[in-house]
């Protein structure tokens, strides 16, 4: 109970407590409050720290961010919790890389990224996470496999209009419920052997674009709100941190080097995302 302010003999304590009672409905933002869980944490500043490195150029390794934490909350939540620190590292990153970037590929990826994101909207209560993400850790090792035992595919590839629409549109998909979008984007683009910044640049346009389509469905499915904003908020500043560190890493790695670290980076994250989701139907 309020402590009574007295002005003379009259205590205004409770008419002030009277006013601010009726006006609470009609404020427009409700008090923001964080998750405090100490073991929420622990994922999620591991995961934020592999989005940073990866919105710094180490493609990939930031889809393990979203099964991290959602090793705490149900996914698409996890995703959600996750998008306005993305959104933050796009803006650092597409500053950064807007020079160099493939228009080609965008004009053919987007378009299939703008079906994909509709498509995860429309079957996000009916899809199962963990399906989604062993298909695409399946999809991602067997396309890491045929790099590397067939060496015909170290060579520049030649992709059509069709597969870009294709993966653009399996990439929206999966980024959209998992925030694990970039195996299905890797198979479309690692083989066309970009220059390192033209590969990074087109990356980074693409999960800019993906993740601000993003927005909307996401507050459609009532995955928004102001504890998960608020949280957002406090992990921003190490997210942005790493950031900076990816792309000062980039800038140093040789092209081979970096071409070889994305796909056993890739392979990496797709054998995770296989286990997860297996673990996760086994038990429960």
């Amino acid at each position: 109970m309020a402590t009574c302010i007295r002005r003379g003999r009259i205590s205004v304590a409770p008419w002030r407590d009277a006013v601010y009672s009726t006006l609470r409905p009609f404020r427009p933002w409700p008090a923001m409050t964080l998750i405090t869980d100490p073991v929420f944490y622990l994922l999620a500043i591991p995961a934020l720290i592999t989005l940073g490195l990866a919105k710094g150029g180490f493609t990939g390794v930031g889809a393990m961010a979203t099964p991290l934490v959602a090793f705490y909350l149900p996914p698409l939540e996890a995703a959600a919790l996750i998008l306005p620190v993305l959104i933050v590292q796009d803006a650092i990153s597409v500053w950064i890389y807007h020079r160099d970037w493939s228009a080609w590929n965008l004009k053919v990826m987007l378009p299939g990224a703008v079906i994909g994101i509709g498509l995860a909207w429309i079957f996000a209560g009916l899809v199962s996470d963990d399906v989604v993400r062993i298909t695409v850790g399946i999809i991602g090792v067997i396309f890491v496999l045929n790099a590397w035992f067939n060496r015909h595919l170290n060579e520049p590839q030649k992709k059509t209009a069709a597969s870009g629409v294709f993966w653009g549109g399996v990439s929206g998909f999966v980024s959209t419920l998992t925030q694990g979008g970039s195996p299905p984007f890797q198979v479309h683009v690692l083989p066309q052997r970009l220059p390192k910044m033209e590969l990074v640049g087109t990356i980074t346009l693409f999960f800019a674009a993906v993740n601000l389509m993003k927005i909307i469905p996401y507050v459609a499915l009532g995955h928004f709100h102001t504890r998960n904003f608020a949280t957002s908020l406090v992990l921003l500043p190490i997210a942005v941190a790493t950031n900076f560190l990816g792309v000062w890493l980039v800038k140093r790695t040789p092209m081979e080097a970096f071409y070889s670290i994305t796909y056993v980076l890739t392979l990496l994250i797709s054998a995770a995302l296989i286990i997860q989701g297996a673990w996760n139907l086994l038990h429960g």
